[in-house]
């Protein structure tokens, strides 16, 4: 007989309408309008270490990151610009901090776009109309990159310290000096390390601008805080349809943060799902080590980026229902394990046989897939009866 894998012709429903903003290039990524929310990420190498930036880049391109942004706080850094932009596989974005003549450098090198932080730039304002004509004439969007731990001096003695009134209050008033220059190519992010101000602030920018919107929580944290920061803060503003880009920030390898927020965005339906492992958390009904299943089943597949959704069930409760609505599951029990193939049982297999009977179903679904071309409609797999 032949399974419907029943997979998604196109992006599933997301969890909400997306916020109306303008559109603007970054390099050839579309942001704000009706482009798809994209994922950022940013190098941990000197910059004027041009191949050890340039492996880093790779490593968070192979990872899914689509815009990468780079430090620039010395002059060799600024120096090394035109090389890393002209060789990077995804946009790059100067990160500038303290001294603006690294902006018309990032700029003259090619990059992508860049971000600038108006509280950490003595004098930011007087060079607003330079930059402005630099960035026109070059194409180039910036981003005004507010923070809580370096906010204008200004706005913290009118609010006391970092708001969500003040962080608005100080990316607006950068957009209007720019604005004063007939310039609009712009991006904004105001972050902060509390999730709880980092969204007030964000829907206070939402009500009063058209920008599109870099979603962050700053210095969110080690890996298990910071992911859990940056989902819970990520999901209450996608889910208002506020947010074109994200970048999650975490003290670990970038390429943990793309794959962070490659998740968080599938989970809410903004983009296609790609492998998806569904296991239960095990309590005392379970007849096999759960835990261990799904972490050798999840290594297997390792790289696999086919749209699967492949369930690892542990008792007979739960784990029949799930696996039968998964592409690819199994229901374990009594030291065997029932496999499901798109809601059939295909075969039953010993306890020690799950792991590697669930990778060569789940490579052998994956080919299909391939073949089948997944933009041509739904495959199909046939199951033996």
């Amino acid at each position: 007989m032949s399974v419907d894998l029943g997979m998604p012709a196109a992006r599933p429903r997301p969890i909400a309408d997306r916020r109306p903003t303008r559109q603007l290039q970054v390099g050839n990524v579309a942001v704000g309008g009706d482009a798809p929310v994209s994922v950022q990420s940013m190098t941990t190498t000197v910059t004027s270490d041009i191949n050890a930036t340039l492996q880093q880049i790779a490593e968070l391109t192979a990872s899914g990151c689509q815009i990468v942004r780079v430090a620039v706080p010395t002059t060799d850094d600024a120096e090394a610009l035109p090389i890393i932009a002209r060789k990077s596989q995804i946009p790059v974005i100067a990160d500038i901090h303290f001294q603006p003549k690294y902006v018309f450098a990032a700029i003259e090198a090619g990059c992508a776009a860049v971000r600038v932080n108006p509280g950490n730039i003595k004098k930011f304002d007087d060079q607003v109309g330079a930059i402005a004509r630099a960035a026109g004439d070059a194409g180039v969007p910036i981003r005004i990159g507010v923070n809580a731990g370096s906010l204008d001096q200004r706005l913290l003695a009118k609010h006391g310290k970092a708001t969500p009134e003040a962080l608005c209050e100080s990316a607006l008033w950068e957009c209007s000096l720019f604005e004063e220059h007939g310039f609009r190519d712009i991006k904004i992010s105001v972050k902060h390390h509390d999730p709880v101000v980092m969204v007030q602030a964000y829907r206070l920018l939402a009500q009063r601008c058209d920008y599109p919107l870099h979603l962050g929580v700053t210095e969110a944290g080690p890996a298990f805080q910071g992911t859990i920061k940056s989902a819970a803060a990520f999901g209450a503003l996608l889910s208002e349809g506020i947010g074109d880009t994200i970048r999650v920030s975490l003290s670990a390898p970038p390429a943990d943060e793309v794959k962070v927020g490659i998740q968080i965005l599938e989970s809410l339906g903004l983009r296609e799902r790609g492998l998806e492992i569904v296991s239960c958390p095990s309590c005392g009904r379970a007849q096999v080590d759960v835990y261990q299943l799904a972490d050798e089943v999840t290594a297997g597949l390792e790289g696999m980026d086919v749209p699967l959704r492949v369930a690892v069930m542990g008792c007979v409760v739960n784990g029949p229902g799930e696996a039968r609505d998964a592409d690819l599951g199994v229901a374990s029990g009594n030291g065997k394990g029932q496999i499901f193939v798109k809601g059939e049982v295909i075969k039953t297999v010993p306890e020690s046989k799950i792991v590697e009977t669930l990778i060569e179903e789940a490579t052998r679904l994956a080919e299909d897939m391939t073949d089948a071309g997944m933009e041509s409609g739904h495959p199909s797999v046939s199951v033996a009866e």
